[in-house]
């Protein structure tokens, strides 16, 4: 679980990192090879603790998330993770996972194109796909993966109720990482992505 917590917080530095306001070619090169190694190894790496080779490659990306995350910053996902783990003392990666595909779906429009580029490195074939599409693609394939590595069920399963959600969003919203998400997130907002994920 160890592994599939922070392998998917590595996804999560790499993606939000390539879609950040901040982002740049050299953040870029990073952040695209750590989507790539993740959907290429992170299935193995759970599934078969003994293959070397597929943790040596989550290794690497963890690397490539790091290095384009720390020259970038990140977004939403991670703020509304920091709220919710420092609400639950949950696993810093199990909150991200429970956070990123309804993430992405509120961010898409924002940055359509750098998100279809993300797609295809998780193995979305999107040409001429429509931007709505290659969301929806995405946003499926972001929720199959997490749970193919065991991260199940939602925000309520972990103890979140409706009730939560006002404090929670109120901490996300002041977050450092709020401010190079690619759309702005307002109070409402992360309210709504918090009871998306419940």
């Amino acid at each position: 679980y160890l592994t599939a917590c922070t392998g998917i917080d590595a996804l999560t530095h790499a993606i939000e990192a390539y879609v950040s306001t901040a982002s740049s070619l050299v953040v870029d090169v990073h952040a695209l090879a750590a989507i790539r190694l993740v959907r290429e190894n992170i299935e193995k790496a759970v599934s078969s603790p003994d293959d070397l080779a597929a943790r040596e490659n989550m290794s690497l990306a963890s690397l490539q998330a790091g290095l384009s995350f720390s020259n970038a910053s990140l977004g939403a996902v991670h703020a509304l993770a920091h709220s919710l783990g420092g609400f639950l003392d949950m696993p810093h990666g199990e909150c991200n996972a429970l956070l990123l595909e309804h993430v992405v779906r509120f961010n898409f429009g924002a940055a359509a194109e750098r998100y279809c580029t993300v797609a295809g490195q998780l193995g979305i074939d999107t040409r001429g796909m429509q931007a709505q599409e290659c969301s929806r693609r995405m946003v499926d394939e972001l929720a199959r993966l997490r749970a193919s590595v065991g991260i199940a069920g939602g925000l309520a399963d972990r103890g979140v109720r409706a009730a939560d959600i006002a404090e929670l969003a109120v901490h996300a919203v002041k977050d450092a990482c709020i401010f190079t998400n690619p759309r702005r997130v307002s109070l409402a907002d992360a309210q709504v992505i918090y009871g998306d994920a419940l």
